[in-house]
């Protein structure tokens, strides 16, 4: 078979340890020949192909980013982007492709097979935010360079008897922020879930303080937004599938918290440190066996279907059913505050 691959959205760690099972799997154990599409969707829509074979993948299982490039390019909306994308697969006599995304790229493939593509997905988010896997690979990267982050920062700001607020990814979702404020041990942990009162935060962090603990942890994902009425964020600009490009909360959460405590405050935004870099050890296992089970499904011919981690084994789901969100049950948050944020 000729197997297509591309990765679409925002990098992460273990993409590249994906595209390297795939062609692995495929070369060595179906006589496969594998395509990378260059740049995710937009590579498929203007026919930009890479020749993937084992020795062009030697080395690429530790390196972090993705070797095909990726992009956020949505074919449905660009001017006829949909056919053109059915028009490269035809001429490049691709028999399947393998979908390597988020909630995007993945709500793109599954239209597409609705449109007669052979496609099948790999959950790819550093905010694990797809209800239809247990983890997506590159958030345990994430979380682990978060958590070094915070742990850091917890010695400046003890030296200076600071507040420092650490944002952090996470758009609708405080997967990155709740597990590595927990483990960072935060004094507050601000998510997308919950809207926040900077009333409330402030309150918390005076009591602490007026206890004797001169430094504070903030740690907040990007995407939180203040209880209406109470603070006013800026909007940004947004992309092709409509998300705003955030990123400025920790800013303004740390100017109030100043404002109306009078504690020294500083923000440090994570921002893109948390996608770049090595992938740990469980994401290079995740994204392999993730690699491997959907060159095996291309071959079962189980389409418009996404490989799963669930109860630790890999399964298959439907791509319209893997790509609903997944959030943050808040009660974590809650009943581990009671005994670790104070």
């Amino acid at each position: 078979m000729r197997i297509g691959v591309l990765t679409g959205g925002g990098d992460c760690p273990g993409l590249n340890a994906v595209i390297r099972a795939v062609v692995r799997k495929g070369e060595v154990s179906f006589g496969d020949v594998v395509l990378g599409f260059a740049d995710g969707w937009r590579g498929a829509i203007e026919d930009r192909v890479i020749p993937l074979d084992v020795e062009r993948c030697r080395g690429i299982l530790p390196r972090g980013g993705t070797i095909l490039g990726t992009s956020r390019t949505n074919p449905f909306r660009v001017e006829g982007g949909e056919e053109a994308v059915l028009a490269t697969i035809k001429a490049e006599a691709v028999d399947a492709v393998i979908a390597v995304g988020g909630e995007d790229t993945l709500g793109v493939a599954h239209r597409l097979a609705g449109a007669g593509l052979p496609v099948v997905g790999v959950p790819k988010t550093i905010d694990n935010d797809l209800s239809g896997t247990e983890v997506t690979f590159g958030f345990h990267t994430a979380v682990q360079i978060a958590t070094d982050a915070i742990d850091r920062l917890h010695t400046t700001a003890e030296s200076h008897d600071r507040v420092i607020v650490c944002e952090v990814m996470g758009r609708h979702a405080g997967w990155i922020a709740t597990y590595a404020g927990i483990a960072g041990g935060a004094a507050e942990i601000v998510v997308p879930e919950e809207p926040f009162d900077i009333d409330v935060i402030c309150d918390s962090l005076t009591r602490r303080h007026h206890k004797g603990r001169f430094a504070s942890i903030v740690v907040v994902a990007e995407g939180a937004k203040p209880k209406e009425g109470t603070l006013v964020v800026r909007s940004g600009e947004v992309d092709q599938f409509g998300h705003e490009r955030l990123g400025g909360i920790g800013s303004v959460l740390a100017q109030e918290i100043e404002r109306r405590t009078g504690f020294e405050s500083r923000v440090t935004i994570l921002g893109h440190i948390q996608r770049g870099g090595t992938p740990t050890a469980f994401d290079r296992v995740l994204a392999t066996r993730f690699g491997v089970a959907a060159v095996e499904a291309v071959h079962d011919g189980a389409f418009d279907q996404m490989v799963a981690l669930q109860g630790g084994e890999i399964v298959r789901v439907p791509l319209g059913e893997a790509v609903a969100p997944k959030f943050i049950d808040p009660a974590l948050l809650h009943d581990v505050g009671e005994l670790f944020f104070s």
